[in-house]
């Protein structure tokens, strides 16, 4: 059985807003607070709203496909072995299980509260020797119609995205970078709407103690 490891981003947010609404877990049943501390990024979140109004130049609307409807608690298949499944309990409550999904939704339903700001973004990694999966939560006015992720001066590369039915004002992100290998550079994540305008963003460092 393969051993994943969560390394947790946007931590500053998850602090100020005051509560872990957000359920991340590794290999079904670890939430971030259980997190060992040296597997957690430096987040440095910049919210959409100190960006709002930045066009992207060549951000086309018809590329723009927004998030993906899904039933609450239903598990996603998000690679890697790995099942997402959002929760109408809580606020961005959500979980990534590498083993027992029903067991973590369960133990997720007690979460509750804001884990991320208003115009927010949130990221994390699970990692398993060279494969890695970035999973994260978005919180904005408007539904994003795309999030990338680009790896230092890298190629920026789309992210696959979940929300609830309805207009619970969040939703979630996630990319398979299986064979990838851990990264050694700055992790930057963006949220567009539908003419390229950012609504949130955020960068972050991967835990050298983590390498």
């Amino acid at each position: 059985m393969k051993t994943k490891r969560l390394v947790v981003a946007g931590v500053a947010a998850m602090a100020l807003a005051g509560g872990a609404g957000t359920a991340l877990a590794a290999g079904g049943l670890t939430p971030p607070a259980a997190a060992d501390a040296t597997d957690t990024g430096n987040g440095r979140e910049r919210p959409g709203k100190e960006a709002a109004g930045v066009h992207m130049p060549g951000r086309a609307a018809a590329d723009a496909v927004g998030p993906r409807v899904v039933r609450p608690y239903e598990p996603v298949e998000i690679g890697q072995g790995a099942k997402m499944g959002l929760l109408p309990e809580g606020r961005q409550n959500y979980v990534v299980a590498w083993d027992d999904y029903e067991e973590a939704v369960e133990q997720a339903k007690s979460l509750a509260g804001d884990s991320i700001r208003p115009n927010s973004i949130s990221g994390g990694m699970g990692v398993d020797g060279d494969d890695v999966l970035f999973t994260g939560a978005f919180r904005t006015d408007t539904v994003p119609a795309r999030i990338t992720l680009r790896i230092g001066t890298g190629v920026e590369v789309e992210a696959d995205m979940l929300r609830l039915p309805g207009t619970p004002g969040w939703g979630t992100y996630y990319h398979d970078a299986a064979g990838a290998g851990r990264p050694q550079e700055t992790v930057e994540v963006t949220a567009y709407d539908a003419d390229g305008s950012v609504l949130a963003d955020l960068a972050y460092e991967p835990s050298p103690a983590s390498r």
